[in-house]
């Protein structure tokens, strides 16, 4: 399904707003360079390089001071516009410039014929963007057009989601499976208004009946129009299909503005959620809707671990960003009012609490102590001298006799070079520690506290070094 379709975030008011408000700071330009200049001696390789291409084809500017301000003004669009799309990871977007005038041949070639216009090159389709060149409407855009031009009805939710679209044209189908010839026909119509109407089909005869569709029918809808138009002809062809559509296509057909196919259902489950909880100060809900801050998506993804390809509601701790969110198969129903509502007084209980994520940011701490145990090293030299002791009696027994003069200059000689390999040798120290002798307990705790970071009860040397793993 779409992407937008909602994010919930459900605040703690444990502190202040700090992060809550930088959470929402649009992001600003960082200087990189990442939109290319077109020729005709790298736009071959450069657009290969991408899955999809944004090109703007740009008046000549010449000499005018007003002329260039605008053009600057227009390519920071697209630098801040490439910056926010360089993290996203399901497709890699590319953004390049031509001139009217020095790159006449490249316009040529592309199929570039209306200046001061943007061309989106996907797959083998070339779409025209015709709205504001800015960068939140151009990335909200591009998140239409990376998605499949038609969306499958699987289940009674995205059932509910697709009445929910009233002000845009739609159109669905039923047909056998996607392997069905019908439904390679309707899909490629599909492509040819991709992402300006929205097509929809389903595989589910129970899905079917309850849109009254026959196999290989297809259903018209115009905006705000309760019953649909039959389109003649089963089965249709993609030709048909075009035909018919350019027919009876409306003005509202490039909305640039995408609709959360959940927010009418979904928003009165909040709403009764919120009055119920209106008395409660340790509550605040606060309803996102992705559509309207396309540049931070990428951001919330990575910050809270979640993919807005699917409605999220979580538990967010405005002091630390620590956050929990609630466990919804994309298969099932959304939860109702009373289940929200339950989940969200575990939450304030204590029952569940945000913090229970940062078990995982540990375990990637773990990992970044091991990378950063050059840095321990300077701090735990004794600890270490002993560490490296056990490792030269791992590598040959008949080491154990050596004296200790010998091992320190070795240790001496050793600790930048094999830092790395004290660490390997830390981890097979745990298959031989069951063996140690009591002198040996302190070892043992500095690699637990390497490999698990779970001892509470360390002495006071491993203190330190629980100390700075915290720190960091």
């Amino acid at each position: 399904m779409k992407w937008g379709w909602l994010f919930l975030g459900v605040l703690l008011s444990l502190g202040t707003l700090s992060w809550a408000e930088k959470g929402l700071e649009i992001p600003e330009y960082d200087g990189l360079d990442r939109v290319h200049n077109l020729n005709a001696k790298n736009y071959k390789s450069v657009m290969k390089k991408y899955d999809v291409m944004v090109i703007y084809y740009h008046a000549h500017v010449g000499n005018n001071k007003n002329a260039k301000k605008v053009f600057e003004m227009e390519e920071l669009a697209l630098e801040l516009a490439a910056q926010v799309l360089d993290d996203f990871d399901d497709e890699d977007i590319g953004f390049g410039l031509v001139d009217e005038k020095k790159d006449h041949s490249v316009a040529k070639k592309l199929g570039l014929d209306e200046v001061e216009s943007i061309y989106i090159f996907a797959e083998d389709e070339i779409i025209e963007y015709d709205g504001e060149l800015a960068a939140d409407t151009l990335v909200e855009f591009l998140y239409d057009v990376i998605e499949d031009p038609v969306e499958i009805i699987d289940n009674e939710r995205e059932l509910k989601g697709f009445h929910n679209i009233d002000e845009d044209i739609k159109l669905v189908g039923y047909f056998k499976s996607e392997k069905s010839p019908h439904f390679i026909e309707y899909d490629d119509a599909a492509e040819e208004f991709h992402p300006f109407i929205k097509f929809f089909a389903t595989f589910d005869p129970k899905i079917a009946r309850k849109l009254k569709l026959k196999l290989n029918e297809v259903d018209f809808y115009e905006p705000f129009m309760d019953e649909p138009v039959i389109i003649p002809g089963m089965p249709l062809t993609e030709e048909e299909l075009v035909n018919y559509i350019e027919e009876h296509d409306r003005p509202t057909l490039r909305k640039l503005e995408p609709h959360s196919m959940y927010e009418t259902w979904f928003l009165e489950i909040l709403k009764e959620v919120a009055r119920e909880n209106t008395d409660n100060p340790d509550l605040s809900i606060i309803w996102i809707d992705p559509d309207n801050f396309p540049l931070l998506v990428p951001y919330w993804e990575r910050t809270f671990d979640i993919d807005l390809g699917s409605p999220q509601i979580g538990v967010v701790d405005v002091k630390d960003a620590d956050s929990v969110w609630l466990d919804m198969d994309d298969d099932e129903d959304m939860p109702t009012a009373i289940e929200l509502e339950d989940w969200i007084e575990d939450v304030l209980s204590g029952k569940i609490d945000p913090d229970e994520d940062d078990d995982d940011d540990d375990d990637d701490d773990d990992d970044d102590d091991d990378d950063d145990d050059d840095d321990d090293d300077d701090d735990d030299d004794d600890d270490d001298d002993d560490d490296d002791d056990d490792d030269d009696d791992d590598d040959d027994d008949d080491d154990d006799d050596d004296d200790d003069d010998d091992d320190d200059d070795d240790d001496d000689d050793d600790d930048d070079d094999d830092a790395d390999d004290d660490d390997d040798d830390d981890d097979d120290d745990d298959d031989d520690d069951d063996d140690d002798d009591d002198d040996d307990d302190d070892d043992d705790d500095d690699d637990d506290d390497d490999d698990d970071d779970d001892d509470d009860d360390d002495d006071d040397d491993d203190d330190d070094d629980d100390d700075d793993d915290d720190d960091e």
